[in-house]
């Protein structure tokens, strides 16, 4: 199903329901025992209302990260993005790394995605992050926007405090 709007969440139906309908979900490394947690939650940041991923990413017992998940259209089913670049995110942070991971129905494993890193500075910013720049993560076939799945928005790979509010996201024409 090709994409018709650039929206895929403004914030304007009720948490945690997206814009596009689905639902946004926080997962964490406790599913493979890990031991960070986190929060997600609709929030009012700096004068603006955000969905706020917050916590503590952890190392010990081979963990590592949490995540808001996005699926970015029901049913498990596949979308066409190929019109777009790529995605823009509206952030507010705590000077830390944060990854955009996308999945597409050519991802078989949990951990396999297309990576592309950003830093959330203290104040509100719009993040452009172009399709093209999205990096394979263990796995060896090309990023397809013709057959996105999820977005998710991680917290990952050392130990540190996460604070991350985001504002909005859309496709980038």
């Amino acid at each position: 199903m090709p994409v018709t709007s650039a929206v895929i969440d403004d914030l304007s139906q009720n948490f945690p329901i997206a814009s596009i309908g689905t639902a946004w979900q926080l997962i964490t490394d406790r599913v493979m025992g890990g031991v960070s947690h986190g929060t997600l939650a609709r929030d009012t940041v700096a004068d603006r209302v955000a969905i706020r991923m917050r916590g503590d990413v952890s190392l010990e017992n081979n963990g590592g990260f949490f995540q808001m998940s996005l699926d970015l259209i029901a049913d498990s089913d596949a979308i066409d993005a190929s019109a777009w670049r790529g995605v823009e995110l509206a952030v507010i942070g705590n000077g830390q790394e944060y990854n955009v991971h996308l999945r597409t129905a050519d991802i078989t494993r949990p951990w396999q995605s297309y990576r592309q890193t950003f830093k959330a500075v203290g104040q509100w910013q719009t993040i452009e992050l172009d399709f093209a720049n999205f990096l394979p993560h263990r796995i060896e076939i090309p990023l397809d926007t013709r057959r996105l799945r999820r977005l998710g928005i991680v917290a990952i790979g050392r130990m540190f405090t996460v604070d991350l509010g985001v504002g909005g996201i859309r496709y980038l024409a």
